[in-house]
């Protein structure tokens, strides 16, 4: 049997992906872990209903025996099985708990299989559209795309209900397909100029104006930072009863450029936050990744750590300065796999990831 990995929650980010991105190589590597200071860097410290529900679902994929996975534990421990696919299954935190952070904790789990086999379906309940993690459209739109050109994983993803905060009520549905072989790496050090910056600013149960107010203000800031209209395409959308639960919206701006890279650019509506703060928001933060000149953004960069770590060969990525969620996931992906990282900072802002991968495939 193998033998636990210690990991300190309280490392760098501190918060909830140190627990996802470890939980999900534990359970595909089949490597057991005891985490100790879960979340501790958050108020308040322990695990919160959508983490529970994250771990549980990887265990339900590799047959894991666990303990401490409750309310407020700052200490798990996860000790899996082999993964048989595919698997059937649901998630769901009972909260407006994110379904993208669900799926990140589960997907690579699903990936890989020894021999060919039919997707997985995943439903994931909870929050598609909230604060402190990646709306459901910036997953449908950007980190999948760029899992499909860069790893040919078509991984089907269909919004049949959106859930806001406070109240959640989503569901999303996954079918994830498996590869049998390791996952190329991935060589992208080019971005190309923008050539369109497209997007939809979204609202439900709330009056169409909001969404139309959230689309002039992110376009009066692109404008203004001297981005040619004849470039701008964004949408304004309400959402039917049926498409949304309880109220809410956001907006998601999408920057494609030459070379096939996606930048966004992402806010998510709340109370005390006019329409026209959201826009600005989603549209600065746009601008901020694209002067960097980084072929990811912000939140894509830590996400595709686990993959290019698993990917066999040397990936080198470009991306802007390095995240806390992304020295992370270097470091979980460091210690549980093996890959070695070197990372190559210039003065201008911009980074070189570069990952020699341990070139995964399934026993």
């Amino acid at each position: 049997m193998a033998s636990t990995i210690a990991l300190d929650g309280s490392f760098c980010e501190g918060g909830g992906q140190i627990l996802r991105n470890a939980v999900a190589l534990s359970a595909l590597l089949s490597k057991p872990i005891s985490i100790q200071n879960v979340r501790h860097n958050r108020r308040p410290p322990g695990l919160r209903k959508q983490h529970e529900s994250g771990i549980n679902l990887a265990a339900a994929i590799s047959s894991a025996h666990t303990e401490g996975v409750h309310l407020a534990s700052t200490s798990v421990t996860f000790n899996p099985r082999k993964i048989e696919l595919p698997k059937i299954l649901t998630a769901d935190p009972g909260t407006a708990g994110s379904t993208t952070l669900l799926l990140q904790v589960s997907l690579p789990c699903l990936l890989f299989s020894s021999s060919p086999t039919s997707p997985s379906q995943l439903t994931l309940r909870g929050g598609t559209n909230a604060s402190q993690a990646p709306q459901i459209d910036y997953t449908q739109h950007v980190f999948l795309p760029f899992m499909k050109r860069h790893f040919g994983l078509d991984i089907a993803l269909n919004i049949i209900r959106r859930g806001y905060f406070p109240k959640g009520g989503g569901a999303v549905f996954c079918s994830v397909p498996s590869v049998t072989e390791a996952l190329p790496p991935v060589t992208l050090t080019e971005r190309g100029p923008v050539q369109l910056i497209k997007g939809e600013a979204r609202v439900g149960g709330l009056p169409f104006i909001l969404a139309e107010r959230m689309k002039n203000a992110a376009r009066a800031t692109l404008l203004a930072a001297g981005v040619s209209p004849t470039t701008i395409r964004i949408n304004a959308v309400r959402e039917t009863q049926e498409e949304a639960y309880g109220s809410g919206g956001g907006i998601l701006l999408l920057a494609e450029t030459g070379n096939g890279c996606v930048i966004g650019g992402t806010s998510v509506s709340t109370r005390d936050k006019a329409p026209e703060e959201v826009g600005n928001e989603a549209a600065e933060e746009l601008l901020r990744n694209l002067r960097h000149d980084g072929c990811v953004d912000e939140y894509l960069q830590d996400q595709i750590i686990i993959f290019i770590a698993l990917a066999k060969g040397r990936s080198t990525v470009k991306t802007g300065p390095l995240t806390n969620h992304t020295k992370t996931a270097i470091k979980i992906a460091e210690q549980m796999t093996g890959a070695t990282f070197h990372l190559e900072e210039n003065p201008s802002g911009f980074v070189i990831i570069s990952c020699d991968g341990i070139g995964y495939t399934p026993p």
